[in-house]
């Protein structure tokens, strides 16, 4: 349910939204469009791929957010208070609609899954991070997502396309959130943010301690810079730029030394 793959530098990459796979006993209550899972991070592991020879430490589940959101805190507090909130074990997706055809999962539910799916997770996220300070000192952490460019029930508009996330500069130094940000500037024709729609989930904002050697930030991408957000495609042509960048990206976080 986890690939937990070591690596040689300070890197870890986190992907918590790229599982696609909802047990048996869960999705026999869930409508056939929740099955569909639309909410995956779709291909985002696929824009990273050449981050594992460089030498980045990997983590991947294979279930959906729908099972267990691995980005939302165990006690399912508001990330974003006054905004909507898709919660730890959600019960609709992010236009609304209703994931189960009775009822979402109620206390016992959450717990089960939260024990079973959510902890494992993070303990092995944890691994990763303490590996990684014991080799180099220090670990950074690149907490990988994307979006819909549009979902008007969480944000207005249109989101930029590449979002950076610190929560506020907590999670990370100053200096390696402007490399990262000078990196993405480097190709124009992306626009970008730091911290704004997105400052980062439970993720970023745990792990991320500059003063227990761990920096850590949240990359959201819009999904329509790399596929066709209506088939869900993946668009080799059209991710090239973006995969560039990400390279960028990714060397800046390997080189960075607190």
């Amino acid at each position: 349910m986890i690939d937990a793959r070591p690596g040689t530098t300070p890197l870890v990459i986190s992907l918590p939204h790229v599982g696609r796979e909802i047990p048996a006993e869960i999705a026999a209550g869930m409508t056939p469009a929740a099955r569909g899972v639309p909410d995956t991070d779709w291909n985002v592991d696929r824009l990273y791929s050449f981050a594992q020879s460089a030498g980045a430490a990997w983590l991947q589940p294979s279930l959906s957010r729908y099972v267990v959101d691995l980005n939302r805190p165990p006690d399912d507090a508001a990330l974003y208070p006054g905004q909507v909130s898709t919660g730890l074990c959600p019960a609709q997706s992010f236009d609304g609609v209703d994931l189960y055809v009775d009822r979402g999962p109620g206390p016992d539910d959450v717990l089960r899954r939260r024990v079973r799916y959510w902890q494992p997770y993070h303990d092995a996220l944890r691994g990763l991070l303490d590996a990684a300070i014991l080799r180099h000192g220090h670990a950074v952490l690149l907490d990988a997502h994307s979006i819909r460019s549009a979902v008007p029930r969480l944000f207005p508009g249109r989101l930029p396309d590449i979002n950076v996330g610190t929560n506020g500069g907590a999670s990370c130094a100053a200096p390696l959130s402007a490399a990262v940000m000078g990196a993405v500037a480097a190709q124009p024709r992306f626009s970008s943010v730091l911290d704004g729609r997105f400052k980062g989930g439970h993720i970023t904002r745990h792990y991320g301690m500059p003063t227990g050697r761990v920096h850590a930030l949240q990359i959201e991408l819009a999904q329509s810079t790399y596929m066709d957000e209506a088939g869900r495609d993946y668009d080799p042509d059209r991710a090239a730029p973006l995969v560039a960048v990400l390279e960028r990206v990714v060397a800046v976080l390997i080189a960075f030394r607190p």
